[in-house]
């Protein structure tokens, strides 16, 4: 790296000496390079020698633009580039120039950047043309530590590595002492929290925030305070806690309802959620390893609620400890942790993952969803549901190595993330169960028309004829692929997430109401918006959260755990009401609405159609997962002729002169539906239509993302 031993030159025998006059006046030409030479000679030889930094390091941008001394009135020169690389420029410009080439590229090291200098501190090798020699400046690094210049960032980066192995970290600069605090403090959800000036880049910072995952938050935070509800206290893990910001959100509003863990693996973060309790006024339980230090600081008097800080792999802890939630957020996918959280979760606990490896779910790399979920999938006008379909296949797999079973109470799929939260039911029975719904999806490229394939082993001839539509036939070719394997179960539970809702409301949570206002709909399949404002709680639990959750009658212990007998009064009812929960189930996936339009008709409204379609006798809601999607038990075959009979041409005497020719299925869908609506069914809906009130009673309670276009 060009720096000279210090070990084999003892500095007593040195008899050269460097005084300040020297070092400041600097002249052109063959003098200033052996004074450089000379001072870089000794200040590489005596450690404990100090020098000025070099221009190119600094600690923000704008101590970098201090010294361009910016100014809109006249051109100034770059102080890292020569003039004849880059020409004096106005301020504008050159503020551009230091932020895209010298910043942006720099190396980091203990709060400084060393940017990248074009000045002729490094002369690069002569080149031979003919008979001339031409010297090329090279752009170069120069170390924070030694006197040495780097010319690749990556070799810069290498070299700073082997200083931090030696040990030597200590700067020979004369540096001005660091700023006491340079964190920012935000606040979210009365909660404040410091994080780092590079904390929504996930490459440059050590303790990531992303804001954009505040809805996020809020859905486990009502998620867990749903839990709290049922026993107290739980015990709550936060694998991955970063900058802590949700363990504290859970500490600071539930209070003595939980016991909150956050834990990570680096120890910066670590640091950083400490600072954020105590800024919270919590006390910190500090648990490293494996021993337990106890630390109750002083700002935390005011407030008895404790936090436990660890510093472990998430892997780690989930294996030497037993929790009743746990909540898995890993940068990218989180399938290399669900052994772990599964093997010691308390029953009837809640395990809640976010996936933000959307590039793979989304079909955007699709090798990459085969390599981390085993999964084969397209792209297809459903892919969020069936990005969360995927994830929940593989925690079913995960929990089904462990004996348990899954019940999905919540899956979300939106821009940045996947959320999926599932209740934990211990015994091999409930592992079964949840292992058979694991299935495989045969999906038609022509119409995207798709169906689950049949329960058994055995081997069909045909496996066309279990898709509904008949593009098989029609078309050349093979026109269907085999996606998955994929959950085929629900994917939301109605009673959980109504007391969600009203947690929601009751926190003050205004992002996550409309959301879950969409999910109650979309879970009961209904656009009948009828939230109540009484408490949930009041009602009879079981008719709200299914089989597993605790009720003053009859407890979840004399019907869960084995060795124990069970009333055969309640093992009939748990067995009506699952037959029951299975019948009324929302049907399986969505249909784009402008997919699935006829070219050169206007489509109805989106509320207008739903309307049809509920008058037809179909269950019908709108879905999350797409704003035109529109979730329904009827067939494609049903779902085009509504679609094409209430749309309206394009132009007015399109319909006359040039008549519209329907695909095959819709004109034979058209006459089924003729014959069953008849012709007094088919004037009432276009009173309707013309009316436009039948539109009205199911936009009147709707969210705000959910209101027709």
């Amino acid at each position: 790296d060009g720096v000279i031993d210090s070990g084999k030159v003892k500095s007593n025998n040195l008899a050269v000496q460097v005084t300040e006059s020297e070092v400041e006046t600097k002249e052109e030409g063959t003098e200033q390079e052996s004074t450089r030479e000379s001072d870089s000679n000794i200040l590489d030889v005596s450690s404990d020698y100090p020098r000025e930094k070099h221009i190119s390091i600094q600690r923000q941008l704008a101590d970098l633009e201090k010294l361009a001394d910016l100014s809109e009135a006249e051109k100034k020169p770059c102080p890292l580039c020569p003039e004849e690389k880059f020409k004096a420029c106005y301020g504008h410009k050159l503020h551009r120039h230091l932020q895209n080439l010298h910043w942006k590229i720099s190396v980091e090291f203990e709060g400084y950047r060393m940017c990248i200098c074009h000045l002729p501190c490094r002369i690069a090798k002569p080149n031979l043309v003919g008979d001339q020699t031409f010297s090329k400046m090279g752009a170069h690094y120069h170390c924070i530590i030694c006197s040495a210049t780097i010319t690749r960032r990556t070799d810069m980066i290498g070299h700073i590595n082997r200083h931090v192995n030696k040990g030597e970290t200590e700067s020979r600069f004369i540096t001005a002492p660091a700023p006491k605090s340079s964190h920012e403090v935000l606040k979210e959800s009365d909660t404040d929290v410091q994080v780092l000036p590079n904390y929504s880049t996930p490459q440059k910072t050590d303790s990531y925030f992303n804001p954009k995952m505040k809805l996020n938050r809020q859905l486990i935070f009502c998620a867990l305070a749903v839990l709290a509800e049922e026993r107290k206290p739980i015990e709550c893990l936060d694998a991955f806690g970063a900058t802590g910001i949700m363990g504290l959100q859970w500490a600071k509003h539930l209070r003595s309802s939980v016991k909150v863990t956050i834990n990570d693996c680096n120890e910066n973060s670590v640091t950083m959620i400490q600072e954020n309790c105590h800024l919270n006024k919590m006390k910190v339980k500090l648990n490293t390893k494996e021993e337990d230090n106890d630390e109750a600081m002083g700002d935390g008097e005011e407030n008895t609620d404790t936090i436990e800080v660890t510093k472990m792999d998430a892997n780690v802890i989930m294996h030497l400890r037993s929790f009743d939630f746990i909540h898995l957020d890993p940068f990218g996918t989180s399938v290399n942790y669900l052994d772990s959280a599964f093997r010691n979760v308390r029953n009837l606990g809640i395990v809640s993952l976010t996936s933000t490896d959307i590039s793979s779910l989304y079909a955007k790399a699709q090798h990459v969803a085969l390599r981390h979920y085993g999964c084969n999938i397209v792209r297809t006008e459903y892919y969020k549901e069936l990005a969360a379909r995927i994830v929940i296949a593989a925690v079913a797999r995960a929990a089904a190595r462990c004996n348990k079973g899954i019940e999905v109470l919540l899956a979300v799929a939106l821009e940045h993330f996947v959320l999926v939260v599932v209740r934990v039911l211990r015994g091999p029975s409930p592992a079964d169960d949840s292992a058979k719904k694991v299935r495989y999806l045969i999906h038609c490229q022509w119409c995207e028309e798709r169906i689950f394939q049949k329960e058994g082993n055995m081997v069909e001839e045909n496996p066309y004829q279990q898709l509904p539509c008949d593009c098989h036939g029609s078309m050349p070719g093979k026109t269907a692929v085999v996606l998955g394997p994929l959950w085929s179960g629900a994917l939301f539970n109605t009673g959980f997430l109504r007391r969600m809702l009203f947690e929601a409301v009751q926190y003050g949570l205004d992002e996550a109401q409309p959301l879950l206002k969409t999910l109650v709909c979309e879970a009961e399949c209904t656009t009948l918006k009828n939230f109540s404002t009484h408490s949930p709680y009041d009602e009879n639990k079981q008719e709200e959260c299914g089989v597993y959750i605790k009720t003053p009658d009859t407890s979840a212990e004399s019907y869960i755990l084995p060795g124990k007998r069970k009333n055969n009064e309640v093992v009939r009812n748990a067995a009506k009401r699952q037959k029951s929960d299975n019948s009324a189930e929302h049907p399986a996936f969505y249909y784009n609405i402008h997919r699935h339009s006829i070219k050169g008709m206007n489509m109805p409204k989106l509320n207008k159609f739903l309307n049809y379609l509920s008058e037809a006798g179909y269950r019908v809601s709108r879905t999350h997962f797409d704003p035109m999607g529109v979730r329904t038990n009827a067939p494609l075959a049903q779902f085009k002729t509504i679609l094409v009979k209430y749309s309206t041409p394009t132009y007015a005497g399109g319909l006359g002169q040039n008549p519209l020719h329907l695909p095959e299925d819709v004109q034979v869908g058209d006459q089924v539906q003729a014959a069953a609506d008849g012709k007094a069914g088919e004037a009432e809906f276009l009173e309707d239509d013309k009316s436009g009130e039948a539109a009205t009673m199911f936009t009147k309670d709707c969210p705000t993302h959910c209101t027709a276009d």
